[in-house]
């Protein structure tokens, strides 16, 4: 049976073979969550349910999940991770937060140091950005030839059909916020005093290529969405009901594993504590 206080979140995932219009996606929306109130007592309870669906894939040790964010400059993707997954038991979550790559990723193909973090049995793994920079900044940048990114579709394609019928659930989401919104936050980094570690200068010339990087991730999400490892085009205006939504996507993936509880060792009938 559905938790009462999922979102219907097929709204929101990338259709496998279909051209993206990121434009086509409001950032606004609020679609089933009327108020910021209501959501996040929803939010509270979905964290209840992802605390045991977490609890039973620590335990079963079958499955593991690899969650993929993606996002422009202030699109919450470190609140994401804090919102949401801070319920969960940290013995069975990372997260990988993955910068430009260094001496030793350079002189290596760009998915190493990707499959290198990817979820054991029974852990749960957040990717904060991830092997997408390689078709996302390095496109946008000039840093690799049209042809190479064009390529590298195909091979994180493959990458993560490989991960997926090994046994690893793949959620993707891309933190989808309105350029006006980035500015508000962008600013709000400058003026306040414990935020400001946060602001890089480089952000602002990031922000002069919002159209490039929106038509980079477009083409990205519309040719690596499939039915195993599918995009979700998060609204993330609303702090509340972008947590809401990616909370929704992962107790469905948990639930959709039907997992269970080892069963005992034999003898405990036998077992007696005085």
């Amino acid at each position: 049976m559905a938790h009462a206080d999922l979102l219907d979140t097929e709204r929101y995932r990338v259709l496998p073979g279909a051209p993206l219009d990121l434009d086509a996606h409001d950032p606004q929306d609020r679609q089933g969550a009327p108020n910021k109130a209501a959501g996040k007592a929803r939010l509270a309870r979905l964290g209840e349910r992802l605390d045991a669906l977490q609890d039973l894939l620590y335990a079963e040790r079958r499955h593991r999940l690899l969650v993929i964010l993606q996002g422009m400059d202030t699109s919450g993707k470190d609140s994401t991770i804090r919102h949401v997954f801070s319920v969960m038991d940290p013995l069975g979550l990372r997260a990988v937060s993955f910068g430009p790559p260094g001496p030793e990723a350079r002189g290596r193909d760009y998915l190493w140091r990707i499959h290198r973090q990817v979820p054991a049995n029974g852990e749960i793994v957040i990717f904060n950005r991830s092997h997408y920079e390689d078709v996302l900044i390095a496109r946008v940048r000039g840093l690799v030839s049209e042809s190479d990114w064009r390529r590298r579709f195909g091979h994180i394609e493959d990458f993560e059909r490989m991960l997926v019928e090994e046994g690893t659930t793949v959620r993707k989401f891309f933190l989808n916020i309105s350029k006006a919104e980035q500015a508000d936050r962008l600013r709000e980094r400058l003026e306040r005093p414990d935020k400001q570690w946060k602001f890089d200068p480089s952000d602002v010339s990031e922000r002069q290529l919002w159209d490039e990087y929106r038509q980079a991730y477009a083409d990205a999400l519309g040719r690596t969405s499939t039915e195993a490892a599918p995009w979700y085009v998060v609204p993330a205006n609303r702090k509340w009901y972008r947590n809401l939504v990616v909370a929704s996507v992962i107790v469905e993936a948990l639930e959709s594993l039907q997992m269970r509880y080892p069963p005992p060792a034999e003898g405990l009938d036998q077992v007696h504590i005085d």
